[in-house]
């Protein structure tokens, strides 16, 4: 029986390292933790590998994925930019950047946008609560956390009163984490009302899923547009800053900026592309509008996720990090970098660029938080500084550049956000909101505790190793 026990070993840790070096797309640090996770358990870590390896939502939904944005571009090119438009609008430093975040999915700078910042969670919820009571044509909204507490629910019941009064109302959300919901009573009464409702990923079908995808591959986006004219981008989900679901967190701590202007278009357009993905309709006639704003400013959509080319994201912050003359302003409460990232943060640094990182003390995720702390000590070596959020879970998404380039929306700085999720997010410069944003984050910074590098070398070695351990396998996290 010991040599069957050898023999099952040894094809289980062939058999998956095999595949392992097989697979062009995995950097060498994420085939290390692979090949650490396969030999020192090898039984657990197959198991994992075969639910959790694989950045694949099955070829049929690659063939969708790529006729729907095909079919998108061939109708609505107009609305998503001009080639080089980015060298018209863009100051040279930044160029870079908005041309590489155009190669990402089509969509290039548009001019004549401009943004409100709001001024908290009630205050979005309110305004854009507001902003459907008033719609006439459509309401378009995708959220990947959608709760029936009380922001959840005043977002669903003015969706039914649109419906009821004839707007067209499309709801989506993501089938893992508005799980509660679209299994409520509130769902099916939105149904009955008008509105035409879907989940994106769904999990009807676990087996079918693990054997040809993987369960948490999931639409992390957050998209609200509004008759074509008003879109809202950052990170607030349908749901209460208490987020009882994790209280023991809150509150969550969001940003939010509500947009006018052409860039409105391109949102809407990537809400399609996940809409006619979710429900299988085909595109028929869809009138978008480009209304520019007197004095506006150039902005740009990018959306990331599975289907598109793999370290888009990483890349084009780092290409942001790489433009940075003066100062760097970061939020994120998931920070788990791979190397291209980390090495331009600390690029930027070394070079005299003022680097602000602004992280929760307390974070959701014992392994993120882990993981998140193994990078401090060569962070703060280059001489970033860190700044740890004490007052809830900052959970706002930002990134500001010389007080003249932002970057919101949903994308954290960790490998989920990179491999893992569809996320979207909107590239803009304008030193007025860019300017706004940055006093946004220095209320964060108000409110956090520095961390010093003669206290991250204070730290004992348990704490430490645990760190490192847990960095080790954050590829495969």
């Amino acid at each position: 029986m010991i040599w069957l026990a050898v023999a099952a070993h040894v094809f289980v840790v062939i058999g998956f390292t095999t595949r392992i070096l097989l697979r062009d797309d995995l950097s060498p640090p994420a085939r290390m933790a692979w090949f650490v996770v396969l030999n020192l358990l090898p039984y657990f870590g197959s198991a994992v590998y075969f639910l959790f390896g694989e950045v694949d939502l099955g070829h049929r939904a690659n063939r969708r994925h790529q006729a729907v944005f095909d079919a998108l571009r061939a109708k609505m090119a107009d609305f998503m930019g001009a080639p080089g438009s980015a060298d018209d609008l863009i100051a040279p430093l930044y160029r870079p950047a908005f041309h590489y975040a155009a190669s990402i999915n089509g969509f290039h700078p548009v001019p004549g946008n401009r943004a409100e910042l709001l001024a908290d969670e009630a205050a979005t919820t309110a305004r854009l609560v507001q902003d459907i009571e008033a719609a006439t044509e459509r309401v378009s909204v995708l959220y990947y956390i959608w709760l029936t507490d009380e922001t959840g629910t005043a977002i669903a019941e003015a969706l039914i009163r649109a419906a009821q009064r004839g707007v067209i109302c499309r709801a989506l959300a993501d089938g893992l984490g508005s799980r509660r919901l679209v299994r409520s009573p509130l769902w099916r009464r939105m149904g009955e009302a008008g509105v035409q409702c879907a989940v994106t990923l769904p999990l009807k079908k676990p087996v079918r899923t693990v054997l040809t995808s993987r369960l948490d591959l999931r639409n992390h986006r957050k998209i609200t547009v509004i008759d074509g004219r008003i879109t809202y981008c950052g990170s607030q989900n349908a749901a209460d800053p208490a987020f009882l679901i994790k209280a023991q967190y809150g509150p969550w701590v969001d940003v939010m900026l509500r947009f006018e202007g052409p860039v409105v278009a391109q949102n809407e357009i990537l809400f399609l592309s996940d809409w006619l993905q979710a429900t299988g309709e085909h595109l028929e006639a869809f009138d978008l509008y480009e209304e520019p704003q007197a004095g506006g400013f150039p902005a740009q959509v990018m959306g990331d996720g599975p289907t598109e080319r793999r370290g888009a994201t990483p890349q084009l912050f780092s290409g942001l990090f790489a433009s940075a003359q003066e100062e760097l302003i970061l939020s994120t409460p998931y920070f788990v970098p791979d190397a291209t990232v980390l090495e331009a943060l600390c690029a930027a640094a070394h070079r005299g660029v003022a680097v602000q990182l602004i992280f929760p003390k307390r974070n959701d995720s014992w392994v993120v938080a882990a993981a998140s702390r193994s990078y401090y000590r060569k962070l703060l070596s280059a001489g970033c500084q860190i700044h740890e959020y004490r007052d809830g879970l900052l959970h706002a998404k930002t990134l500001t550049v010389d007080g003249c380039v932002s970057v919101i929306g949903s994308s954290n700085l960790d490998q989920r956000s990179f491999d893992l999720n569809y996320e979207n997010n909107i590239l803009l410069q304008d030193p007025g909101v860019t300017c706004d944003l940055r006093a946004r984050q220095q209320s964060y910074v108000a409110q956090s505790d520095v961390v010093h590098h003669a206290e991250v070398l204070a730290w004992p070695r348990h704490e430490r190793i645990w760190h490192n351990v847990i960095a080790t396998i954050g590829p495969v996290l």
